[in-house]
């Protein structure tokens, strides 16, 4: 880890969660952040609380300072987020992936020099589309005790995350995609 050089340019807008400021601490001290990385470049920390709170509309949802923030500094440093419990809470990943358009889930899986496991020279990357299907959150209770909950799948939700995907591949030099659906599970 100490062989990497951070590069950070501008404001950071750092999200935290009521209780959850301990994550975000720690990853500054693991990272060295906020000043220690270079004189040349500081970083002035932004902190926005994304506890749930009523809107206008009496639906809970991302305090619009915290979502404001974001926009300005157009960077974020998210840490764990809970999601309360009960009618009319959505998940506050979800809102915040819906928010700033974070559709394609990028996560590069690479095997570890000296590190061994059953497969060797894995270097791969799934890119999971990130706010439909299982992430729509579209549910109703029909009858007390049952819930529905509507898989959501959009055309252009499935093409904007596949061209993402070619996209990725090209600038990355990847030789391959692969396209894959979980059209079982629910």
């Amino acid at each position: 880890m100490e062989n990497i050089q951070w590069r950070f340019y501008g404001f950071l807008s750092k999200m935290e969660d009521g209780g959850r400021q301990a994550t975000l601490d720690d990853t500054s001290r693991r990272r060295r952040l906020p000043n220690e990385i270079s004189p040349v470049v500081p970083i002035e920390w932004e902190v926005e609380d994304v506890t749930p709170v009523k809107g206008p509309d009496g639906k809970m949802g991302i305090p619009q300072r915290a979502i404001d923030s974001i926009n300005k500094n157009t960077i974020g440093l998210k840490g764990p987020l809970a999601t309360p419990i009960g009618k009319g809470h959505r998940s506050l990943n979800l809102a915040i992936r819906q928010a700033f358009h974070l559709y394609a889930n990028v996560r590069p899986c690479r095997s570890i020099d000296g590190v061994e496991t059953l497969y060797n020279d894995v270097d791969v990357v799934t890119i999971r589309e990130n706010t439909e299907g299982e992430y729509s959150g579209i549910e109703h209770e029909i009858v007390p005790g049952v819930v529905q909950s509507i898989k959501l799948i959009t055309k252009n939700a499935s093409l904007r995350v596949a061209e993402y995907a070619f996209e990725y591949a090209t600038q990355n030099n990847r030789k391959t995609v692969t396209a894959v659906h979980k059209a079982n599970i629910m």
